[in-house]
């Protein structure tokens, strides 16, 4: 389906002349969603606010512009700097994966309110194990999760949300597939949040206090995000594909270079790239730390738009055009070229999204750095790489090998990202395609991408190498194996590497030896955009609230080791903090994965308490070299930093983390920052952080601060005791300052930098955002 119909193609002119001002926004009622029949799509709230932001900052307006500015709570009156102002937006919708969900429903449900503010849709796809296939997984996940389910089902039901039961598939696709639209806000507790940017959305990955915010009504606080242009121009091709765009982004920008920007791609290449494959590049945005990633709007979104049944959507976001799209001569903070036509496959990896490699000198990669030749697992799929479209393509290359008699030599298994695509590549014949080969298909969610995965066929500690589709590969990311080398690639690479089971294959170059004793080499892969027959629908997995919320009873037992009910933190003593221990000075990369690991710790989300016993296990110390053991300062002794922490808060110690560069990259997860705040922490101070962390922090209650010099990093010595100087005057843009007092009696005097803004100093004295917002209510 590459080819326009005519309809489209006439669709597609009408929108170009509307792009030029020719037509203006229609007074017209057109739902969000088909599931949502009474929340509209409001663009005419955006152009009221764009007129009034143009007049005031008299330029061109980037698309990312139109659409965050058009979303301002007072257009009017907020400051608008890009990289310095902090935004109150208003979001048309908010959504949450279970494992998230789980804290989120528990703050919510603290606020006081009755109904969400906002359209809100929980996905369950976060807590189900990849172990022996998909029906039996997804069949053990359901007993095993059933009063996290039964928790997620009735709160839904009490508060007016939407839900999507386990094996829907994989929250960003369920998100694609009936809730984005073009010109969109959307929040969402997952860093891949993003992925709905490939439909012109602006989608942020959030902490569950966040989208909490909005859910209650609250403006969602977001600083004023840059803008990085990424112009694309020559057609894509061959065994290149989008997710090779964001691979070489990726390898350009590093995981930090995206932080507190907007990624906006444009320029002619944006034509050759189908709406899921735009997808795919906004959703593997957050290893950028990019704020969100979006494509504006164009015949591809409307393709899409009407093979989901949402030709209304397409019809009306064609007569907004002219803002889905950016101004002319509109001015980015940072710009990047990439011709399709030149770019070629790429592999990232192995520890890092960001080390990227061209195809071609891969293999010479792989024998420099002594990596794992044997190929042990590949795997397609996740909410990176799902789509029909990548499925069609991967079952080319199976059915060319399978044409030649060839199995996998590796351990193949196939992830589809949703239950509708699921339905739909079994109908047209693209699963039997994997399973003739030696595919294993595993049920629609998250699995191996985000750890839930019971691998067996090496021993932890066993050096390997895996290649994925997915979007992220750190350290033990996937198999809890450290020693496991994660590599990440497109799913037509990932496939065609799998039958020769060597990471030195080359399938653009190489050939392999068919059944017959000949060779033969992989012809470049192909498949259809869309499913030529429609989508089939599949099983109806959603669950949409009744009418009657009032009798509805939520499921919360008081004896659960899975789910606890929460109680507010307490608020700032207004004391000046002295003599703090540093639990922990941590040393190099520290990701939400270090600070809260995901895996079997999955299933605690919901239990503060119990989930907190991962604080910071993975976080390697600066004194020894070691993970989960750190000296009490107090009685000498060398522990696991959880139970380290937890003694300084029974004996009444606040307590302190000394952080390196980006701490708290990757997972959006809002527990690494409630876990410290529950264990009685103060402060964490780094040389810099994640975007989300630093904002989950905040709305705990915590200080997060930085080194006004990151050089002074180097003077904490992780015996030292802290003061922490100015908090009495704590306002924005004004310095704190830190007092190191070291074993000898030396001291050193370090000026702290902060982002707190005048709001968000309020959550530091009330104990969290939710504690000044449960006030506010009580008081109305």
């Amino acid at each position: 389906m590459l080819n326009l119909s005519s309809r489209t193609a006439h669709a597609w002119r009408s929108l170009q002349r509307l792009a030029a001002g020719m037509a203006t926004v229609a007074d017209t009622k057109v739902p969000m969603s088909l599931l949502e029949p009474n929340a509209y799509i409001n663009y005419q709230r955006i152009e009221n606010n764009l007129a009034v932001v143009r007049d005031r900052l008299k330029r061109p307006l980037t698309l990312s512009e139109k659409i965050v500015y058009g979303h301002l709570d007072d257009p009017h009156g907020q400051d608008i700097v890009r990289g310095q102002s902090y935004l109150k937006l208003r979001p048309d919708r908010v959504a949450c994966q279970d494992a998230t969900a789980q804290m989120a429903i528990l703050q919510f449900m603290s606020a006081g309110m009755a109904t969400a503010a906002v359209p809100t849709t929980v996905h369950c796809d976060h807590l189900i194990e990849a172990q022996i296939g998909g029906p039996k997984d997804l069949a053990r996940a359901v007993n095993t999760n059933k009063e996290v389910y039964d928790f997620l089902a009735t709160a839904t039901a009490k508060y007016g949300l939407g839900f999507w039961k386990p094996g829907s598939g994989i929250i960003h696709q369920i998100i694609l597939e009936n809730y984005a639209f073009p010109g969109g806000l959307m929040i969402g507790t997952d860093s891949h949040t993003p992925n709905a940017g490939g439909l012109g959305m602006v989608a942020c990955g959030v902490g569950g206090a966040d989208a909490v915010d909005v859910m209650a009504d609250i403006p969602w606080e977001l600083k004023c995000p840059k803008v990085i242009g990424v112009n694309l121009t020559g057609k894509i091709s061959g065994w290149t594909s989008a997710k090779d765009v964001i691979l070489k982004v990726a390898g350009i920008l590093t995981v930090k270079g995206g932080t507190g920007a907007i990624v906006e791609y444009k320029g002619p290449g944006v034509e050759s790239l189908s709406c899921t494959g735009m997808a795919t590049i906004c959703n593997m945005g957050a290893e950028i730390g990019a704020t969100t990633s979006l494509f504006p709007f164009n015949h591809r979104m409307v393709d899409y738009l009407q093979a989901t049944k949402r030709g209304d959507i397409a019809k009306y976001a064609q007569s907004f055009a002219h803002n889905l799209q950016a101004d002319k001569d509109a001015e980015y903070d940072q710009h990047i070229e990439i011709n399709l036509s030149e770019l070629e496959p790429h592999i990232n990896g192995p520890f890092t999204p960001d080390l990227a490699t061209p195809l071609s000198k891969f293999k010479d990669e792989v024998v420099k750095n002594g990596w794992p030749t044997e190929l042990k697992v590949a795997l397609i799929g996740s909410c990176t790489n799902s789509s029909y479209e990548d499925m069609s393509r991967s079952a080319s290359i199976a059915r060319e090998a399978a044409a030649h008699g060839l199995q996998t030599k590796s351990k193949f298994t196939v992830t589809p990202g949703s239950e509708q695509v699921r339905a739909t590549i079994e109908r047209d014949g693209q699963i039997s395609a994997f399973e003739d080969v030696g595919g294993l298909i595993l049920a629609n969610a998250c699995g191996p991408c985000i750890g839930q995965w019971d691998r067996r066929d090496v021993k932890k500690g066993e050096v390997n190498s895996i290649i994925t589709s997915y979007n992220r590969n750190f350290t033990g990311r996937n198999d809890a194996n450290p020693a496991t080398h994660a590599f990440v690639a497109s799913p037509d690479i990932v496939t065609a590497m799998a039958f020769a089971g060597d990471l030195r294959f080359n399938p653009l170059t190489d050939t392999l030896t068919g059944a017959d004793g000949k060779p033969f080499q992989f012809s470049d892969p192909s498949g259809n955009e869309l499913p030529p027959k429609g989508y089939d629908p599949g099983q109806n997995t959603f669950q949409a609230p009744p009418e009657d919320r009032v009798s509805v009873q939520v499921a919360v037992d008081p004896k659960s080791d899975r789910l606890q009910l929460l109680k507010p933190f307490a608020p700032w003593d207004g004391k000046t903090p002295a003599d703090l221990p540093i639990l922990i000075k941590v040393k190099g990369k520290c990701t939400t994965d270090h600070i809260s690991a995901g895996g079997p710790w999955l299933k605690y989300r919901g239990h503060l308490q119990n989930i907190s016993q991962n604080c910071l296990i993975g976080a390697i110390n600066a004194e020894n070299g070691e993970a989960n053991s750190v000296k009490n300062q107090v009685t000498g002794e060398y522990g696991a930093v959880p139970q380290t922490a937890a003694y300084y808060r029974d004996n009444g110690i606040k307590w302190v983390v000394i952080g390196d560069h980006n701490y708290g990259e990757g997972s959006s997860r809002e527990h690494a920052a409630l876990e410290p705040r529950f264990l009685g922490g103060l402060a964490v101070i780094t040389r810099s952080f994640a975007r989300i962390h630093e904002t989950n922090l905040k709305k705990q209650g915590m200080l997060a601060l930085t080194f006004a010099n990151p050089d002074d990093y180097d003077k904490i010595s992780p015996s030292d005791k802290i003061d922490i100087l100015g908090l009495e005057s704590f306002a924005p843009g004004k310095n704190l300052t830190l007092v190191a007092k070291h074993e000898d009696g030396s001291k050193d005097e370090i000026s702290l930098a902060h982002s707190f803004n005048e709001g968000q100093i309020e959550w530091f004295k009330a104990g969290s955002a939710l504690n000044l917002m449960a006030a506010k209510a009580k008081n109305q």
